[in-house]
This record gives C-alpha cells, sequence and structure tokens, in this order.
C-alpha cells in the first residue's frame, strides 16, 4: 500500500506536485511505476535523465555495449565513463542524480529468447535502438503481450517519435511492415547524426510516457512527429491502422510472428 510522499520527496518533486494534473497523487504513480528503457545511448540518455528526475521508481535498462569517447557528443548521461558498460554508467547517473529510482540493469542484446520475460514486468516499453531489427522485434513482442511502447529513432539531422498502445491505434508495422534490406539504409556512425537531436527527440518520448504513466493529455497514438532540426520543423503524421497488419490487422499472423520470436529469425522483417 502507498505510504505518500517523505518531507524530501514533497521538497523534490513540488514543481511536478504543484501542477493540478499531476498533484500528490499523480507523483506517488510516478514512483509506482516501471518503465523499460531499450538503448543507454544517444536517445536513452535523455530519456533516462528526465524519467529519472521526474521520479519513476523503477527503471529498466538494457545496453549490452560499452561507453566510447564517441558516444560522448550525444550519450550524455556517460561522462568520464569511457570503456565502462553503458548500463552501469546509466546506474551510476541515476543514483547520484535521484536515490529514489531502483534501476534494473540489462547487460545484454535483446533477442526471440529473452524479449518476453524481459518486458512483461513492466508499465511501458521506451524503445531507443538504433537498428530495425530491434525496432521490429519489440514492436511485435509489445503487442503480442499487450505493453504499450514508445517508439523513437533519429537519422542525421531528423528524428520521429510515435506512441504506440496495442489495441487502441496502430503498431509500427502499420506504418513500415517490413525492414528495408541490410546495407539499403546507413546507420548513425556510417553518416553521423547532430548531437543534440537525440535530446530533442529522447525528451519527447520522456513526455510521452510521463502522459501515459498518468493518464494526462493527449498521446501520439495514431500520430507521428517528425522533426528537422536543420530547418526546425516539427510536422504530424497520421498513421492509420492497417488492416492487413501482420501483428495487429485483422487476421494477424500471430502464430507465425510467435514462432519467428521465439526461433531468434525475424523472417517477415
Amino acid at each position: 500500500m502507498p505510504v505518500g510522499l517523505n518531507k524530501e520527496q514533497l521538497q523534490r518533486y513540488l514543481r511536478n506536485i504543484m501542477l493540478p494534473e499531476i498533484g500528490k497523487k499523480g507523483q506517488q504513480k510516478l514512483l509506482e511505476s516501471k518503465v523499460l528503457c531499450i538503448g543507454a545511448g544517444g536517445l536513452g540518455s535523455p530519456v533516462i535523465q528526465y524519467l529519472a528526475a521526474a521520479g519513476v521508481g523503477t527503471l529498466g535498462i538494457v545496453d549490452n555495449d560499452v561507453v566510447d569517447m564517441s558516444n560522448l557528443q550525444r550519450q550524455v548521461i556517460h561522462g568520464g565513463n569511457v570503456d565502462k558498460p553503458k548500463v552501469t554508467s546509466a546506474a551510476e547517473f541515476v543514483e547520484k542524480l535521484n536515490p529514489d529510482v531502483k534501476v534494473v540493469p540489462y547487460q545484454t542484446r535483446l533477442d526471440a529468447g529473452n524479449i518476453m520475460d524481459t518486458i512483461k514486468n513492466y508499465d511501458i516499453v521506451m524503445d531507443c535502438s538504433d537498428n530495425f531489427a530491434t525496432r521490429f522485434l519489440v514492436n511485435d513482442a509489445c503487442v503480442l503481450t499487450g505493453t504499450p511502447l514508445s517508439h523513437g529513432s533519429i537519422f542525421s539531422f531528423e528524428g520521429q517519435v510515435t506512441t504506440i498502445i496495442p489495441g487502441k491505434g496502430p503498431c509500427y508495422r502499420c506504418l513500415f511492415e517490413h525492414a528495408p534490406p541490410p546495407g539499403t539504409v546507413p546507420l548513425s556512425h556510417e553518416v553521423g547524426v547532430m548531437g543534440v537531436l537525440p535530446g530533442i527527440i529522447g525528451i519527447i518520448q520522456a513526455t510521452e510516457v510521463v502522459k501515459y504513466l498518468l493518464g494526462i493529455g493527449e498521446l501520439l497514438l495514431g500520430r507521428m512527429i517528425y522533426y528537422d532540426a536543420l530547418y526546425m520543423t516539427f510536422d504530424e503524421i497520421r498513421i492509420r491502422k492497417n488492416p492487413q497488419c501482420p501483428v495487429c490487422g485483422e487476421e494477424p499472423k500471430i502464430d507465425q510472428i510467435q514462432e519467428e520470436i521465439y526461433d531468434g529469425a525475424c523472417r517477415i522483417c
């Protein structure tokens, strides 16, 4: 049972509590919430930073990489931790920022064999990954388990964000049914990325997650925000639910998708 906020928490979260849409009850709800962040890199850094500051009680962090000097231009929570595992670096950052937050580290790469067990205990999943295989895997697993999902991605000077609530709107495959063939779309380490870009996209993701946990505002459900940093424009793209979507459509290929997830091969990608 909730025991209420202590004196230090009332002071720490004062600016949240002052908002009538949040208040003490909302802050208590955040402290009781569990969010899984997949990726502790460019997008994961601002997500982890701001969700921890907001007082989200449990943050699961999935990443199998170590901090590289080239990461520090945009992965702002890892300063001074070159060669350290990113989940360890992130946990240390959160501990210093907000001792109310429990970090559950997963120093592994998500795959078909571990994704279902990894996401099952969380209220919402944040896809801050950097590759199509993981994005499709996470989307499919979240739809199959009914787990809400925040999707964000970046490329050079551009970024996009959408929120997926299984059963209430389109999923990632409604927009992109299949992943592009390997090698056709370059990754950030091949073309570069403006350092501040993931900060903007990650903060939008974090905003969506806080709104979802509190049940306030209007989510990016069936909508995608597309941001162009060079021209400082935000465009909204409407996403329709695809009746033929292999995951959430009228005749979903659930058995096939489950088999492919557990087989470890995303053949429909």
